[in-house]
């Protein structure tokens, strides 16, 4: 089925295809996905808020437990839904919170390193976030954009090079090798335009997202594919700020 080929990997046209031979009560709507997206969110904001709150009380060590808890639980469990759908439901809600321990870390070291100069920064960055995702819903629903097979393709690859790109980058890391341009401080026209590029790439992924949740709901596709499509939505806005949070974080470098 091509209607269920999206450039965001969990997404995955194979994944969509088993799903319907599944037994399992009730089909997707688009309407519950977007709902179980939201309560996703929800345990985000949760995540976020508690490891943010641990750096305002100076729990700085606490902090760091719960950011590296956070990673490599949220890449353990991101894995096992990948592979197993059916989980989605049990293990997205735990991928949420585990992706907001990081958040929350994240974004309250880098408003720590910008507070005098840019104290809305970390606003800015949630701001922006949103209001590109409903940007890409909006030129989705009207079908400005249009998800064609090109499209699909160009989006993918340009996802597998990313990959690539940060796995060669953590492994020179390891071996002592620090590319400077890396580093969220870093300035750089080169950095500057990765990092417009990695934006970019995320936000039409989103594009694809939407449609596979809209062509698995058409399809008939079982109930637990709203947790796997609203967990798979919920991996490209994750992405998104990130990446936008990274993207404010060098614009603001570049004017100190």
């Amino acid at each position: 089925m091509a209607l269920f080929q999206s450039g965001n990997p969990t997404l995955s046209q194979k994944i969509f295809d088993r799903s319907l031979e599944s037994t399992d009560a009730g089909t997707m709507t688009v309407r519950g996905a977007i709902n179980k997206f939201g309560f996703l969110m929800l345990m985000v904001i949760a995540g976020a808020a508690y490891t943010w709150n641990l750096y305002a009380q100076y729990k700085l060590q606490t902090m760091t437990t719960m950011l590296w808890v956070g990673l490599i639980g949220g890449l353990i469990t991101g894995l096992v839904v990948s592979f197993k759908p059916t989980l989605a439901k049990y293990l997205a809600p735990a991928y949420g919170l585990l992706e907001g321990f990081v958040i929350g870390a994240l974004s309250a070291i880098i408003d720590g390193m910008f507070a005098e100069k840019y104290p809305n920064l970390v606003l800015t960055a949630v701001g922006l976030t949103f209001g590109v995702a409903i940007a890409m819903f909006l030129l989705y629903n009207f079908r400005i954009i249009r998800p064609t097979q090109k499209f699909k393709s160009i989006i993918m690859a340009s996802i597998l090079g990313i990959g690539i790109f940060y796995l060669i980058t953590i492994l020179l890391s390891a071996f002592g090798v620090h590319m400077a341009f890396m580093s969220i401080t870093d300035s750089s026209p080169l950095g500057i335009g990765i990092n417009i590029f990695i934006v970019a790439i995320a936000s039409l992924s989103l594009i694809l997202d939407f449609e596979s949740i809209e062509a698995g709901a058409e399809s008939g596709a079982p109930k637990y594919m709203e947790w796997y499509g609203a967990w798979g939505l919920l991996v490209t806005m994750v992405w998104l700020y990130i990446e936008i949070l990274k993207l404010l974080s060098r614009l603001a470098s570049s004017r100190n």
